[in-house]
């Protein structure tokens, strides 16, 4: 049982396979980190996808309160979907889950502000300071047909950027590449890819069918190794920010729109969108792929809602950012 002695207990759940096995080579270092401001505990090491999920679960009925999750954003999304019930409320109110970076991306780390110092984290896993974050719920048919209800706390993509997510984690030799796997990637599917006609419904309202290649509904600014996707997106404001690639020709994309995702500026493109909710329904008579926090969940249609404040984050005092 991964659980420190103390009561109300810690739980601190591995995945060594992130970063292409670069958490494995790197436990050593961050498990003294750890131990320095925990104390003795047995750390959980997933063995396969989804293994957080149940890891989590176990811990919190086992007593354990406080979640380390060491890893990527994947396994974090993993870790918080096991302290969940089937509405999105934690199963034990008071449970706080602490991220440790050790993925390819961290974008949840970046926001909390635990990349600019490395101590943060393990401060963060031992203290007591805490941040609410957004809760993200995802309903869709998966790539069979059966219906999907999930939990995330960063960004749902469709079309063009959920096929790049997609394709890239299906190819055993890009993925051993990690963030630069998804360059590469990039205008392989953005030659070929085909616009698709979606209808898009904000908070209830009419559906509107537009011209898309690509469209996100983010929780936070940033996406993909520190781009800033959504600029002005915040964890914890109640709202989603969503953000359309229209009818843009497949080199307006490479040249015109991509180049300024770093600096955030392909917002003023005249075809990007950018509007805001608590709500979204999105529908295409072609089939659209879904992708919910760098792992792809299925297809269209898909609803996409917002739980504000449903989960709570541990922090650094003094040291949380910008939290976007």
């Amino acid at each position: 049982m991964c659980l420190v002695v103390e009561q109300p207990g810690i739980a601190v759940i591995v995945n060594p396979a992130a970063h292409k096995g670069g958490a494995a080579r790197r436990w050593p270092a961050i498990e003294a980190e750890l131990s320095a401001r925990l104390g003795a505990f047995t750390p959980c090491f997933t063995a396969a996808p989804g293994h957080a999920t149940e890891l989590a679960r176990t811990a919190v009925a086992n007593g354990a309160r406080r979640i380390v999750a060491v890893g990527g954003d994947g396994t974090v999304n993993e870790v918080l979907n096991g302290l969940l019930d089937a509405s999105g409320r934690l199963t034990a109110a008071d449970t706080v889950l602490c991220p440790v970076p050790a993925g390819t991306a961290n974008e949840l780390c970046r926001a909390l502000g635990h990349l600019e110092q490395p101590s943060r984290p393990y401060e963060a896993a031992a203290g007591q300071a805490t941040r609410p974050v957004d809760l993200l719920r995802v309903r869709c048919p998966d790539l069979e047909g059966r219906p999907v209800d999930r939990f995330g706390y960063l960004i749902v993509s469709l079309g063009a950027a959920a096929t790049i997510s997609y394709r890239t984690s299906r190819s055993a030799w890009l993925k051993k590449l990690g963030e630069i796997a998804y360059l590469l990637m990039t205008p392989v599917v953005t030659l070929g890819y085909r616009h698709r006609d979606v209808a898009i419904a904000v908070d209830g309202g009419a559906p509107q069918t537009r011209r898309l290649f690509s469209a996100m509904v983010a929780n936070t600014e940033n996406g993909g190794g520190g781009m800033r996707l959504v600029p002005g997106a915040r964890f914890d404001d109640g709202v989603l920010d969503l953000i359309e690639m229209g009818d843009v020709s497949r080199l307006g994309v490479l040249f015109g729109v991509m180049p300024r995702l770093y600096s955030g500026t392909h917002i003023h493109h005249p075809k990007v969108r950018v509007s805001r909710g608590t709500s979204f329904r999105f529908e295409s008579d072609t089939d659209t792929l879904v992708d919910l926090d760098g792992e792809t969940v299925g297809r269209l249609p898909l609803e996409v809602s917002v739980l504000p404040r449903a989960f709570v984050v541990g922090v650094a005092s003094g040291g949380s950012g910008a939290f976007r």
